[in-house]
């Protein structure tokens, strides 16, 4: 049947789309309302789907039907998946879990190897190396590195330190500092009527 001045045909629902609700992907328009994950029905840009043939998905979708199987294939960087994807109707298979070795490992070879780390005075947990800002001659992490006083975000050019607690100046200056007359105080001596 000729197509008398309309658009191509929706890949997803099979109307009619114009120009102005037009997504083009993998060679097929589809309406702007259409444009969902086969799977799922999220909604989709040119940023998170994922085509397969005539068919398309999120990239979680994507990776879970047509995407390396197993324990430990997951969605990302770093991603431990336990998702088996029965929803989608995939099956998965788990293999035997191997014999776990009898020894234990000796904590102490780990901190022989690789050290003791550090730990953060104010929340005491360990502070790696990307997150390590140093102050008082201590380790601190970024977002503990506040004054103790006014909570204030601290740097080099406005820390102080304490008896082991970080300060910024003006806190530290009208707890810790000289006080009397021309120091923050009195500008004047009041005379006492008795």
């Amino acid at each position: 049947m000729p197509n008398w001045g309309g658009g191509a045909k929706c890949g997803a629902c099979d109307k009619t789309v114009y120009h102005a609700e037009e997504i083009q992907c993998n060679g097929r328009s589809f309406h702007k309302t259409c444009f969902h994950c086969m799977a799922c029905r999220k909604a989709l840009d040119s940023t998170t789907v994922a085509a397969h043939e005539s068919e398309i998905y999120c990239k979680t979708c994507y990776g879970r039907r047509y995407g390396p199987k197993g324990i430990g294939y997951g969605q990302g960087a770093g991603c431990l998946s336990t998702d088996t994807g029965e929803h989608l109707g995939l099956q998965f298979q788990q293999s035997p879990k191997p014999a776990r070795s009898a020894t234990t490992s000796n904590p102490s070879k780990f901190t022989a190897k690789f050290g003791e780390s550090e730990k953060c005075p104010r929340c005491g947990k360990s502070v790696y190396a990307a997150e390590k800002v140093m102050g008082g001659g201590k380790p601190w992490h970024k977002t503990c590195f506040r004054c103790a006083i006014c909570g204030k975000s601290l740097e080099s050019t406005n820390v102080t330190d304490k008896d082991g607690e970080l300060y910024c100046k003006v806190c530290y200056a009208k707890n810790f500092g000289p006080t009397g007359i021309g120091f923050g105080g009195l500008t004047h001596q009041v005379e006492k009527k008795e």
